[in-house]
């Protein structure tokens, strides 16, 4: 059910951010557990109390639209948790509110959609692994993001946020005076919604900086995990080479929560078999407000070039961040990281390949079954359904639908060749590094097609406001690591404040 449908339905009462000690707003995982645990709370009270939120803020109020779908059963859902609280082993994350990336299929009474109006009946009788993990974690699924369409794979020039099935997302520490798209892409609405406290934790998925992207722009913490960490079975995808879901969270601690549950060897997909003796399912062991000490950091300072003020303000944010840094004990190395100058159209290939054989496994009540269908349905209401275009999915139409195709796996190659070998690798080694450091999402391309992961965290505001953030990036299966320098850096900071609305 639509959003604006769901909270009018289920909230009658005035907006509530409080009841008893229990403060909503900023809340964690551990906060809401231990006010569910000492019935300072029920879990009914609590979705209620997003519910109301969201009604208040994302569909009233500054209008948000960050959030896509309201799950019609989360009520019912958090009655069941009241039930059965105390009985038995109770997850990691019982009784939390957790939305999902528009993209992510659940077995729940809504669509998932990629943003796409061919796909606004798209429904799944089956979770995908992600939503699956949640649920046996305990987790309830309150609603899906809004997103950019297609995982901003739709046409050149159109904003981040905007998909043609919901509409633009606004940032939420400026949704009247900052421009459509500075709220990050493509997990937008899970970008804007953690911000704006319409549940506890967001998942995104990101193929190049779609989790990065959203996190920092919207003073959050984002993991974007090595690729075979977290499975994509069940996700709308992209490119399979770089596609990978992850947390989207107000803290480190949350982050690594929520990373330990998705984890885990999936059949459905054959490259988590990689992370066998890798993934853990506990990250929290790596909260160490030490993890700074005696850590190598490199830094390129041509990623933060630019003359612009935005420009210049992250890169005296990212300073300040650095003083931090070496305040607690870190190593900065200024390095080069090479970026090479080659022809790569893995994306297009791989995109055209990877949504043709989704949409096989569509119901009849979608209208498309392929690619090709999409830009035809797309061209019988264009100012609806392409109001910016759709030169993306027209150009991946013109490639190879064989992955086998020469061209494709020389490409495929050069990407692993220069991102990984003559790239973070070699940089790294000779560095003797635990992680590279940039601005928000700024060179966050390199790690993708390396499959490598990173973490952002806030690291402070603009002059005008808006929030920037910086990024760990480290080597395949770098995350513990990633998380003791992130969880570090953000105890000795602190930069992250909750958006005000009116």
């Amino acid at each position: 059910m639509k959003a604006s449908e769901a909270v009018s339905k289920n909230s009658n009462a005035a907006l509530a951010t409080e009841i008893g000690t229990f403060d909503l707003e900023e809340t964690t995982i551990g906060e809401i557990q231990k006010a569910l645990q000492t019935n300072k709370i029920t879990s009914v009270e609590l979705i209620q109390m997003y519910l109301d939120r969201i009604e208040a803020y994302d569909q009233n109020g500054p209008r948000i639209n960050s959030i896509l779908t309201i799950n019609p059963d989360a009520l019912t859902i958090a009655a069941e948790m009241d039930k059965i609280r105390g009985k038995g082993n109770q997850g990691p994350l019982h009784g939390i509110p957790v939305i999902l990336k528009d993209n992510i299929e659940s077995k729940d009474d809504m669509p998932t959609t990629a943003g796409a109006i061919a796909l606004e009946n798209n429904y799944s009788e089956e979770d995908s692994w992600v939503a699956k993990k949640l649920r046996d974690a305990g987790a309830i699924i309150l609603g899906k993001a809004n997103m950019s369409e297609w995982a901003y794979f739709m046409t050149r020039g159109a904003p981040s946020g905007y998909s043609g099935l919901g509409g633009q997302v606004l940032h939420p520490y400026g949704p009247d005076t900052f421009a459509a798209g500075s709220v990050g892409g493509s997990s937008s609405g899970s970008g804007a919604g953690i911000a704006s406290n319409f549940a506890v934790v967001g998942i995104g998925t990101e193929t190049s900086g779609s989790i990065l992207s959203p996190s920092s722009a919207n003073s959050l913490v984002g993991i974007k995990p090595t690729v075979g960490l977290v499975s994509r079975s069940g996700i709308i995808p992209l490119a399979m080479s770089q596609d990978t879901a992850g947390p989207m969270t107000r803290t480190v601690s949350d982050a690594a929560i929520t990373l330990g549950v998705l984890t885990g060897v999936d059949p459905k997909d054959s490259v988590t078999s990689e992370s066998a003796g890798k993934a853990l399912t506990d990250y929290t062991k790596h909260l160490k407000k030490d993890g700074l000490k005696g850590a190598r950091i490199g830094i390129d300072y041509s990623f933060l070039t630019g003359s612009s003020d935005a420009a210049q303000e992250q890169r005296r944010i990212v300073e300040e961040a650095i003083e931090v840094m070496k305040e607690q004990g870190a190593i900065i190395e200024e390095v080069t990281i090479p970026r090479y100058q080659y022809t790569s159209n893995v994306l297009f290939y791989e995109f055209k390949h990877n949504l043709n054989d989704y949409l096989k496994t569509v119901s009849d009540e979608v209208p498309v079954k392929s690619l090709a269908d999409i830009i035809e349905f797309n061209k019988q209401d264009p100012e609806v359904r392409m109001k910016y275009g759709q030169t993306y999915l027209e150009n991946s139409q013109n490639f190879s639908e064989s992955l086998n195709d020469p061209e494709y796996l020389k490409q495929r190659a050069d990407d692993l060749k220069y991102s990984r070998e003559l790239g973070i690798n070699k940089v790294m080694k000779e560095n003797n590094l635990d992680a590279l450091l940039f601005a928000n999402n700024r060179g966050a391309g390199i790690p993708a097609k390396a499959g490598y992961p990173s973490i952002t965290v806030p690291a402070g505001y603009s002059n005008i406001g808006m929030p920037v953030g910086v990024t760990f990036s480290g080597m395949a299966y770098s995350e513990p690591r990633l998380i003791e320098l992130a969880y570090s850096y953000e105890q000795h900071s602190q930069k992250r404040v909750a958006p005000v609305f009116k």
